[in-house]
């Protein structure tokens, strides 16, 4: 009692991207304990991908309609679900220290969903793909991550992330890598995979570019978009876009504000690890005032 009391209070205080991977590991805990206890009794299927993931037969969908959401929560290999988490684990952190734990969430779901519409409508629709429309599911949290990456590189393309042996790399050039690789790889294995890779990496497109044109800040919820107009209070933002001040405050800024737009602008220009420890202590404290 005392391990699953841990587990619960652990993810009850976890941040937003360890309770995906927390969710992500769950799921693929028990679908190898279905696997262990299907071969043992030699059973033909496991039932938990079977009621879980996405097919990509539309008549199949209209019976499982929750999969549009669900296939992005599940593994059935160690690998795929080692390197989509670790993938999480840093997009999604890099993500946050900009933007919300709700607006992460919200790209994931979304992306999910928009991967997996991308993936039912190719196999029903490109000719390479119809003759296996009918035995092709599709499962994994890759179209969640792509529309986080996609998204925050689009919006912050000169941010400068430092790899090792290479050093300093623009996150533009990082996010075209991973559309590239996907891209090519789609005639060689994985082909509904790698569009639903693709799908996620265009609503992560997509919303940001909406978003900038429209005015729209990223700090909104993509859910707010849809409700009816109401006069609320401004919103106080972490990052600045550079577009026009939309806060209703007085013109004549204070010099704390000046201080953390003057920091703001250096990310935007070299990236956050080019702050001074003092840069981003003073931006953490404003952030959580």
């Amino acid at each position: 009692m005392d391990i699953l009391e841990n587990i619960k209070h652990r993810f009850k205080y976890a941040g937003i991207v360890e309770k995906l991977i927390y969710i992500n590991l769950a799921l693929f805990l028990m679908v190898f304990i279905v696997n262990t206890f299907g071969f043992l009794l030699q059973t033909k299927s496991n039932f938990l991908i079977d009621w879980l993931s996405l097919p990509a037969s539309f008549d199949d969908f209209l019976y499982k309609p929750w999969t549009l959401v669900t296939y992005g929560f599940l593994h059935a290999g160690f690998l795929h679900i080692l390197f989509n988490l670790v993938a999480l684990f840093f997009i999604g952190n890099l993500f946050k220290q900009y933007f919300t734990s709700k607006q992460l969430l919200d790209f994931y779901i979304y992306g999910t969903i928009f991967g997996g519409i991308i993936f039912m409508i190719s196999y029903n629709f490109f000719p390479a793909l119809q003759n296996d429309t009918d035995r092709s599911i599709l499962l994994g949290a890759s179209a969640g991550i792509s529309a986080i990456f996609i998204g925050i590189a689009t919006y912050m393309p000169n941010y400068h992330i430092k790899i090792p042996l290479i050093g300093f790399v623009k996150l533009w050039i990082l996010a075209a890598i991973w559309i590239a690789i996907d891209s090519i790889q789609i005639p060689v294995s994985n082909a509904g995979g790698r569009l639903a890779h693709l799908g996620g990496a265009l609503f992560g497109f997509m919303y940001v570019s909406y978003a900038s044109n429209k005015e729209i800040t990223i700090f909104n919820s993509l859910t707010e978009m849809f409700k009816k107009k109401e006069k609320k209070a401004p919103l106080k933002t972490v990052y600045n876009s550079g577009k026009k001040n939309t806060y209703t405050k007085k013109s004549n800024k204070s010099t704390t504000q000046q201080e953390v737009d003057a920091i703001l602008d250096k990310i935007s220009k070299s990236g956050y690890e080019t702050l001074s420890k003092e840069e981003k202590d003073f931006l953490f404290k404003q952030g959580k005032n």
